[in-house]
């Protein structure tokens, strides 16, 4: 029998050293000043998270904005990455204030592509008058660019976005003072700040709207239903808002629909919601967070029509389509410990999430075994869980619902690594789904046991990868990637992570990973 001390310390060799604690008090490797801001933009929503206040990661994304080693360039095609790719919305513009102070000429190359509708607009002129970034006013370029925004728009794209506050887009207009081009949008902005207009001149959506709100119309416009809920809708109102209906607002609002008996006595119209909801180009352009439609499933009650209930499971297996189908055996990890109980974007008073880190961790490990039937998913807190029966052939939300299921306790991100060596498993892919908090598993050598436990299973799989997916904002990982081909950290909860990982595994990423795929984002 080999000398198994002399075989670990042989191996030890091989094991980076631990270069700082986590949050949870775990050693870890610090990641990349690059990595890490990458990390906290495409996770953060600057809300309280389990570790961490809404303050410390504003302050730890301006800190690292301002490190020496992350240049302008690199914070602009984050942004681009982060909105466009991750579909998240306040650090990208929390990213584009900065650049308005540190390299105002890249952010009007990037401001249109990332400041892509209203909420975003109401986004950057909010963070701008924080003062966070060291100014409180627009300035003469940003305000420009807000002008722009609104001169590229039409009318009844402006109106439509005029919902919401602090600012309201009528803030926006008061602030900027943009220019109308046409006596159409000169009435429409007086309408929206309450000066005198032309009431003939105003854009046909503003009149059709007005006309309902006089009661001179049984006709709903076609605006966003917030519009509307303070009046004295009936059900033959609502029928036709859930007609006219994006696919978003469907989707948010499906209890609501049969509060309002939309659905009732009436099969043509469960069948066009239905459709719109399982409608491939309707979900790419909603731009649609595979978690949301599992909360959606989850949360609508039983009067909600099984046909609806069953296109949202068809509508999930559509936005997880990219998920690769992989070569070899492939192991996936989903942190189901207590820390991962929290919400995915945070606690923020009055919208804080119902969706859990579990949630879509879990919702990530059904999608493997989906694609890829022969994969093991081996859900772990302070150990494994060995007793959780998966079949892959059972729908996504089926198989993410045991998984959830399970009671939360401590982290230990090794726990399955350390399983898998003692069963002498082979594999090719690792994937951990985790917030990478681990506190359990102290190493007994110079790096984390995560490292400890991959090392060994890379001894007997020379080819492995590993995969760590962190879903929350910190700069920490269990796992060095750097200088190594065998190592992914990559944060985020889009579908782009499949992606990502696709190209991982069949070796097509260069020496940077992840950071580089977010410098090879064109300005």
């Amino acid at each position: 029998m080999a000398n198994k001390t002399l075989f670990q310390s042989f191996l030890g060799k091989f094991i980076p050293p631990a270069t700082t604690t986590n949050e949870a008090g775990g050693v870890a490797y610090q990641l990349s000043p690059k990595a890490a801001l990458a990390q906290y933009a495409a996770t953060g929503c600057l809300s309280t998270t389990f570790y961490a206040s809404a303050e410390t990661q504003l302050q730890s994304i301006l800190s690292l904005c301002s490190h020496p080693e992350i240049e302008p360039e690199f914070i602009a095609r984050l942004a681009l990455y982060t909105r466009t790719k991750g579909h998240m919305k306040d650090t990208p513009a929390l990213l584009c204030a900065v650049l308005s102070v540190s390299s105002p000429g890249l952010l009007a190359e990037v401001f249109d592509r990332v400041i892509d509708d209203g909420r975003m607009l109401r986004n950057f002129v909010q963070i701008m008058r924080s003062g966070v970034v060291g100014r409180k006013s627009l300035g003469t370029l940003p305000k420009r660019l807000v002008q722009s925004w609104f001169s590229q728009r039409t009318d009844e794209q402006i109106f439509r976005a005029s919902v919401g506050n602090d600012p309201s887009l009528v803030d926006v207009i008061r602030m900027v003072h943009p220019k109308p081009q046409t006596p159409s949008r000169a009435a429409l902005y007086g309408y929206l700040i309450g000066q005198p207009h032309d009431a003939s001149a105003l854009p046909e959506i503003v009149k059709q709207f007005e006309s309902f709100k006089a009661g001179q119309t049984i006709e709903v416009p076609n605006v966003p239903f917030q519009m509307l809920t303070s009046l004295d809708l009936k059900p033959e109102h609502w029928k036709q808002i859930a007609k006219n209906a994006p696919w978003q607002m469907t989707r948010m609002n499906l209890n609501t629909f049969v509060r309002h008996g939309v659905f009732e006595g009436d099969p043509a119209m469960i069948q066009l919601i239905a459709d719109r909801l399982r409608d491939p180009q309707a979900i790419t352009q909603a731009r649609v967070f595979p978690y949301q439609l599992l909360m959606a499933y989850i949360q609508t009650g039983n009067d909600v029509p099984p046909q609806v209930r069953e296109a949202l499971q068809d509508a999930m297996e559509i936005a997880t389509r990219n998920v690769p189908k992989i070569d070899g055996q492939i192991y996936i990890c989903p942190d189901v410990s207590g820390s991962m109980h929290s919400p995915i974007t945070g606690h923020r008073s009055g919208a804080t999430s119902a969706v859990r880190c579990v949630d879509v961790a879990a919702l990530v490990a059904a999608t493997f075994l989906r694609t890829n039937p022969t994969a093991e998913a081996i859900p772990f807190k302070e150990a494994v869980i060995k007793d959780l029966t998966l079949n892959p052939r059972d729908s996504i939300m089926t198989n993410s619902s045991k998984m959830t299921a399970i009671p939360p306790g401590g982290t230990n991100c090794s726990a399955p690594l350390a399983w898998l060596n003692t069963r002498q498993a082979k594999g090719d892919l690792v994937v951990f789904v985790s917030d990478n908090e681990s506190w359990v598993d102290q190493a007994r050598g110079r790096g984390t046991a995560t490292m400890e436990q991959w090392t060994i299973f890379k001894a007997r799989n020379p080819a492995a990868k590993l995969v760590c997916i962190d879903l929350q904002p910190h700069a920490t990982t269990q796992a060095a990637e750097t200088g190594r081909s065998d190592v992914l950290n990559i944060g985020g909860f889009s579908d782009t992570v499949f992606d990502v990982i696709a190209e991982f595994s069949k070796g097509s990423l260069n020496s940077n990973h992840w950071v580089g795929l977010i410098e090879q984002m064109s300005i």
